[in-house]
């Protein structure tokens, strides 16, 4: 028996051939403006000031030449600041030799966005459907060129810190938790042992998703820690593994910390004994003066009590049926910035990280997720003013001159209003109950 085709509907073709079309002209459009972005600010970080590539220059370097030269193999022979597989991108740029080695590097961060860039674009051409597909189009094309203009807003240490690294990575991660959840996993969980503020997504990932890609994650996860784990401990690193928690734990308040503000403002009122200085072990300034210590031990305990409550909002929207591709956004944005505004350390490049949240929470806003326009204008907003501080006038800062100190204090306000907006977009996704329906949607 002949099986009739289903009528054509008039002008389907075309309109889908127009859409086609136009995201293709979009792409090129998209890519000619990543290439000058990208080679600009790297250019920018080159020329510019020499803190801009300060850490890479000597810091990093110094690491793998010596690494390569026979030397201590930081995280393997000696604790380090960051989990072992930092090393790997910083040893991917020795390839190039010591003295191109920031050239390199540089070379290694574009290609990693250029990969989560792609990964970001190709979204518009897994949905079917004319109204989808057009829906889908606008959406990745306003969160693509979103992120161009936060790189530009943030400068040079966009690229200039491993954290360029792991923002690619988390971002390539986040974006595929839904299609592809080992795959996301696997990579979130790379990205974490690079440094550690990933693992915050693959929470994000865990809470948002129902119970099936759950789970799927966190074996995906636990199996991809257990290999880490099993090659640096035959490696020879033995406790050495875990020795970044160490580092960590032991930190002062740095400087460009929203918990450091306050005494900023003192020294520069030359209030005695509080003042800046230089911490010659963790190679960071850091102030100092009456209570400092408390505020710094108090920090940790701080980010435990915002991150469980933000963990809360979001098991309190997932319980009122919200959707994944809803709540993935949102949460990973309130637990992203609540590790930045309570965080004891708080250097310039960790505004690299919101990149991530906001990206996702632009492509799922279309989709029906809560508008993410406000955290993206507050997001380029401190990125500008972080470039102020970091690397420009960052002179001024350690000299705490008062017109710096009002920089400091409204970016490191916008960094708390920030995590305020995402906490009301997870309060007032859990106020609504939601049926069945929408728990289908997660899948």
């Amino acid at each position: 028996m002949t099986v009739a085709a289903p009528p054509e509907i008039p002008g389907a073709r075309t309109t889908t051939g127009r859409i086609v079309s136009t995201l293709a002209q979009r792409r090129v459009v998209l890519w000619t403006a990543f290439a000058v972005v990208h080679l600009v600010v790297a250019w920018v970080a080159l020329a510019g000031p020499d803190q801009s590539l300060g850490d890479v220059r000597t810091v990093y370097r110094s690491w793998m030449d010596d690494f390569v030269s026979g030397g201590d193999r930081v995280g393997i022979d000696v604790a380090w600041v960051y989990p072992l597989l930092a090393a790997v991108p910083m040893l991917i740029a020795r390839l190039g030799g010591s003295t191109d080695y920031a050239t390199v590097w540089l070379l290694v961060v574009i290609a990693l966005d250029a990969i989560a860039f792609a990964v970001l674009l190709r979204r518009a051409t897994r949905t079917t459907g004319t109204t989808r597909t057009t829906r889908a189009t606008r959406a990745t094309t306003s969160a693509a060129w979103w992120w161009l203009l936060f790189v530009i807003a943030l400068g040079p240490i966009a690229f200039g810190r491993i954290d360029a690294v792991t923002v690619a990575l988390a971002l390539i991660g986040l974006l595929l938790v839904a299609e592809r959840p080992v795959a996301a996993s696997v990579v979130l969980t790379i990205a974490a042992w690079v440094k550690v503020w990933p693992a915050a997504l693959v929470a994000a990932a865990v809470l948002a998703s129902r119970r099936g890609i759950s789970i799927v994650v966190v074996v995906a996860a636990a199996a991809t820690t257990v290999v880490v784990v099993a090659v640096s401990l035959a490696l020879g690193s033995g406790s050495t593994v875990l020795g970044f928690v160490g580092q960590q734990a032991g930190r002062g308040l740095q400087i460009e910390s929203p918990a450091a503000t306050p005494w900023l403002w003192r020294a520069a009122a030359k209030v005695a004994g509080t003042g800046v200085y230089y911490d010659q072990q963790i190679l960071t300034f850091q102030v100092q003066g009456d209570g400092v210590g408390l505020a710094a031990r108090a920090a940790t305990l701080v980010m435990a009590l915002v991150v469980g409550a933000v963990v809360l909002l979001g098991l309190r929207a997932r319980l009122a049926g919200v959707a994944a591709p809803h709540l993935l956004g949102p949460l990973a944005l309130a637990l992203t910035t609540a590790l930045i505004v309570t965080n004891k350390v708080g250097s310039p490049q960790f505004v690299s990280w919101l990149a991530v949240p906001v990206v996702v929470g632009l492509v799922t806003s279309r989709a029906g997720g809560p508008s993410f326009r406000l955290a993206a204008g507050l997001a380029v907003g401190i990125a500008a003013l972080t470039q102020l501080i970091y690397p420009w006038f960052y002179d001024d800062l350690l000299r705490v001159e008062p017109w710096m100190l009002v920089v400091i204090t409204l970016r490191n306000l916008g960094e708390i209003a920030l995590l305020v907006v995402a906490c009301v977009m997870l309060w007032r996704l859990g106020g609504v109950r939601r049926g069945p329906a929408a728990d289908r949607m997660s899948a």
